[in-house]
């Protein structure tokens, strides 16, 4: 009996596993992305104004990279996984602007659109990178 709890424990820590590396490979694609796009803006390749726009879509990509990693390494329930991860990386970004930008912290400030392309990679790294269904066998 304690057989099965140990297995169950480090399959639990597994997939915990899967979901922080997935949401730091997320942290890492988005920050190369937004330094790119900043290097963009400082040479004039693009406007200033799109700023807003570039930070969802890196934290789309960045989302989906991440969660592409943890569906793979966890298997199963690959929606859940997805999701997971790109809440993990939602919460790394979180945490670093908190860490970072104490006092001007705002929710009004775009957090609602980075938590929607966060999730939103994830999701979609866990819709696009699960394996087929299998087919139950009748009795």
């Amino acid at each position: 009996m304690r057989r099965a709890g140990e297995e169950q424990g480090v399959k639990w820590t597994h997939v915990m596993t899967a979901i922080i590396m997935g949401g730091l490979l997320s942290l890492t694609v988005c920050l190369i992305i937004l330094l790119l796009c900043s290097i963009g803006i400082s040479n004039g390749w693009l406007r200033e104004t799109s700023m807003d726009k570039l930070a969802i879509v890196s934290c789309v990509i960045g989302g989906f990279s991440g969660g592409v990693l943890t569906v793979r390494q966890c298997g199963s329930r690959a929606l859940l996984a997805g999701l997971a991860a790109g809440g993990a990386f939602f919460l790394l970004l979180l945490t670093g602007g908190l860490l970072f930008f104490a006092e001007t912290v705002c929710i009004d400030q775009g957090g609602l659109g980075l938590l929607s392309g966060c999730l939103c990679g994830g999701a979609a790294a866990g819709i696009l990178c699960a394996g087929p269904k299998r087919k139950r066998r009748r009795r």
